[in-house]
């Protein structure tokens, strides 16, 4: 068996031309990963698009209907940084629904991915930072709605902190959120996280890598989930445009390994999404997502 690898042919469709988010990154990962033969096509799984039940999980109900409805005022969606139009909102949608079978199949086979998702900005009622459905908020609340599991974990190794994730969770004890990120970067203003480990700008591999095999075993022993999900955003590399730390290709290879072995050594169930990226080079960054399925599939080939 192979690992299970989640896409949906939403994220083939091209944005509106010139826009600075690399919306064609998604697209391009699900073209490496099969042209290099880390997935084939029998692993993919394509999800439909999250029912309004699903995105209300995690979002109020005015939030959902302004943005099905394309209703979302001008400066919320300056806010996300996006145009709130039917191809963002399908998009946004397939991701949800993406991640909530991600953390389906993790259950089923230990391991599974997303080829997209990890967007942890986005709050219960707005969105921002080009989030506009908080997509492990939405799927942590499906399957603790269904009774499928009764507490998880989010690993948040994205650079910029979870906020909307440690928001839509404050005080719900089923849900423990940990975010390691660059202290001195977006949001300006911080959530309260169970637990926030904030990095100095400029940290490198091995001091990056120390701090979170500091914290992710406890973390485990501690909360003992039933699913962890793991953001694996690569913008904490050297060359991200937004990122401030300084970790190399080698770095992220270990933190994915790090991750993903602890979890499965601790017989926890893991649900990958990639998280955010924003290298120049569009084939770096593609390559730098592509660790985690890398990763993922070496690992699971030896579940």
């Amino acid at each position: 068996m192979s690992l299970p690898v989640v896409h949906h042919p939403a994220y083939g469709a091209p944005m509106p031309p010139g826009h600075r988010f690399p919306m064609a990154k998604y697209g391009r990962l699900m073209a490496h990963l099969l042209e290099h033969h880390v997935v084939t096509p029998v692993q993919l799984h394509r999800p439909e698009l999250a029912p309004v039940a699903w995105l209300e999980q995690a979002h109020t109900p005015a939030y959902v209907d302004a943005v099905l409805g394309l209703k979302l005022e001008p400066a919320a969606q300056r806010r996300i940084g996006l145009p709130i139009t039917a191809e963002v909102v399908r998009r946004s949608r397939a991701a949800s629904a993406g991640t909530v079978m991600t953390a389906r199949l993790a259950l089923q086979h230990g391991l599974a991915c997303n080829t997209a998702g990890g967007s942890h900005h986005a709050f219960a009622d707005h969105g921002a930072g080009f989030c506009v459905f908080n997509d492990v908020a939405i799927a942590a609340g499906v399957l603790l709605h269904e009774g499928r599991i009764e507490r998880a974990l989010v690993v948040d190794l994205d650079v910029h902190q979870g906020d909307g994730t440690a928001a839509i969770f404050a005080g719900d004890p089923r849900v423990h959120t940990f975010s390691m990120h660059c202290g001195v970067n977006f949001p300006l203003h911080k959530q309260a996280s169970d637990l926030d480990v904030a990095l100095d700008a400029a940290v490198e591999d091995d001091a990056y890598l120390v701090r979170l095999a500091d914290h992710l075993p406890g973390v485990l022993e501690d909360v003992r989930p039933d699913l962890v999900f793991f953001n694996a955003g690569v913008d904490p590399h050297i060359d991200d445009r937004l990122g401030r730390l300084a970790l190399t290709e080698t770095g992220i290879w270990r933190r994915e390994r790090l991750v993903l072995q602890t979890c499965l050594d601790a017989g926890v169930p893991v649900a990958g999404v990639i998280g955010g990226g924003y290298a120049p080079d569009l084939d770096q960054l593609v390559r730098l997502h592509a660790v985690l399925h890398r990763v993922a599939s070496e690992l699971f080939s030896r579940l």
